[in-house]
């Protein structure tokens, strides 16, 4: 298992309590985004009902999606 940088934006970060943190274990974005959920709860589930990771530089939001050495956790966003 490598452990992977994850890097919270905007009302991710007030989610999580703080704006980057190393993990060990997740290998999927579904299995990351299980594992957001059961540490930071209800806050981080709202935020990841609408938002998007970045992983490696690229948006998905596909459950299968193999993670890589950074994954950024984006909020949805407004505007244009």
């Amino acid at each position: 298992m490598a452990d992977i940088r994850v890097r919270y934006f905007a009302s991710a970060a007030e989610a999580a309590g703080f704006e980057e943190e190393t993990l060990t274990g997740p290998s999927t974005v579904g299995e990351l985004r299980a594992l957001l959920i059961e540490r930071y709860g209800a806050a981080m589930a709202r935020v990841l009902a609408s938002g998007s990771f970045l992983v490696d530089g690229v948006v998905s939001r596909d459950d299968s999606r193999t993670l890589g050495l950074r994954v950024d956790v984006l909020p949805p966003f407004a505007g244009g």
